[in-house]
């Protein structure tokens, strides 16, 4: 990753007309992208968005350096991230765009790429088009220009493949969803495969404006959804993102059910039906109770770094199925190639129908180990992690801790950070370790 200069973890992402965020960068970017997959054969890339006002401006700027690199696009529209991962394999396009910044409010945006085959870009290709990015623009001839067209049934297509991983021996008849979809992409799309498979639909956060996406609502804010299950004295809730790669869930008392009870969930049931294969994939933040839970049920488990490019590479390394994060990202590859909410969920729903329980006695004997996590802004150039003390008073915590809990020290991905997290059995305990861990830090960088 310190090779690049544009792209990040999940491609180019920031502030709406701030660089790279503009439309003379993703010009640029559109047509290095297409020279670099133009010299691969398939002179065609899906291009689709959440829904930002600002996708309209990057949408047409990606087109134009793409339509000057010779490459050919197909609009999709509003789709999330991970219907356009499974729409650019089926149509067999050299790459498929994302225009979206996930859970972030409607002024930030990004853009990133999937590859032929629904996975991230490989680090080489990503590599040729930031090595383009640097050289002057160059237009191909009039006659090899790039056309565009508009799908005009992707949503439709994307529905089809949502339903069909959901088994045909079962139907959601009998169940009342309240689904908030964070007026993003998903908001044409999941509350219609929940009512085409039998379920009784309430919707929240389903009328984008281009501004409203991910504000109050969706994976990142619950109360909404909490108070409409609730109200509606539905059976369970799901919340999705922006873009539709994450999802949480709420019983039908209220209770919040995060990434790492989804996984529990779903490796627990996939062992009973014996279509476990190998094991699950956690992150450093996952909560441990999970990591033990795994070792009771004889569930191999590891930990991949924080992100979910980094949970697929671990899984795709190993040949497992399942991980995720506790943000929400659940990737299952028996289904997909990236993280879906809108799988995810139907896989927990499917649990449901299929054991006659309801959410929270399916996650019941799941109980969580607390967590506490406090940051620390360091300075360019301290590296207090490697101070003496901050490593004398993580050893003291660790062996205090005795196996029953973990501590974890990292520098944040995107902000000058360090990330003090202690889990264990007592939260009055956690909470006092944690912040006499973070004290060592603060005092590191003074």
């Amino acid at each position: 990753m310190s090779e690049r200069k544009y792209f990040g973890t999940d491609g180019v992402r920031g502030r709406v007309g701030e660089f790279p965020i503009t439309p003379e960068f993703a010009v640029k970017l559109g047509w290095a992208a297409g020279r670099v997959l133009a010299a691969k054969g398939t002179r065609k890339v899906l291009v689709g968005k959440d829904t930002r006002v600002s996708g309209y401006m990057l949408e047409s700027a990606l087109e134009a350096g793409l339509a000057a690199a010779g490459v050919n696009v197909d609009f999709l529209g509003p789709m999330p991230t991970p219907g356009i991962a499974y729409l650019t394999r089926t149509f067999r396009a050299a790459a498929g765009i994302v225009i979206s910044a996930s859970h972030n409010p409607y002024y930030d945006n990004g853009i990133k790429f999937f590859a032929d085959n629904g996975h991230k870009l490989p680090d080489a290709t990503e590599l040729e088009i930031e090595r383009l990015l640097d050289q002057p623009m160059e237009c191909v001839s009039s006659e090899h220009l790039g056309r565009a067209n508009r799908i005009a049934d992707a949503a439709g297509r994307y529905i089809e493949f949502c339903k069909s991983v959901f088994p045909s021996e079962l139907s959601l008849q009998g169940l009342h969803i309240v689904v908030d979809c964070a007026h993003g992409a998903t908001y044409h799309i999941a509350p219609n495969v929940l009512r085409e498979l039998g379920a009784r639909v309430t919707e929240i956060g389903t009328k984008p404006d281009g501004m409203n996406i991910n504000k109050d609502c969706g994976a990142t804010s619950l109360d909404a959804l909490q108070q409409a299950v609730l109200d509606n004295k539905a059976n369970v809730g799901l919340a999705l993102d922006g873009d539709g790669d994450r999802i949480m869930m709420v019983t039908d008392k209220g209770r919040v059910i995060d990434g790492d009870e989804i996984l529990y969930i779903l490796a627990v049931t996939a062992q009973q039906q014996g279509q476990l294969q190998g094991g699950v994939v956690g992150t450093l933040m996952t909560n441990f109770a999970l990591e033990k839970e795994c070792e009771r049920r004889n569930i191999p488990f590891v930990r991949a770094k924080v992100g979910d490019r980094y949970v697929i590479e671990e899984l795709v390394k190993r040949d497992w199925y399942l991980g995720g994060e506790n943000s929400g990202h659940v990737i299952n590859r028996q289904y997909h190639t990236t993280g879906d909410g809108i799988i995810a969920g139907l896989q927990v729903l499917a649990a449901m129908q299929f054991e006659g329980k309801s959410l929270h006695e399916l996650s019941r004997d799941f109980k969580k180990l607390p967590q506490v996590l406090i940051n620390v802004r360091f300075n360019a150039g301290e590296q207090p992690l490697e101070s003496d003390t901050v490593q004398a008073v993580v050893n003291e915590v660790e062996t205090a801790l005795a196996g029953k809990g973990r501590v974890l020290l990292r520098k944040s991905g995107t902000e000058p950070l360090i990330r003090v997290m202690v889990e264990g059995e007592d939260e009055k305990t956690v909470r006092t370790f944690a912040q006499q861990i973070a004290n060592e830090v603060e005092a590191a960088t003074n």
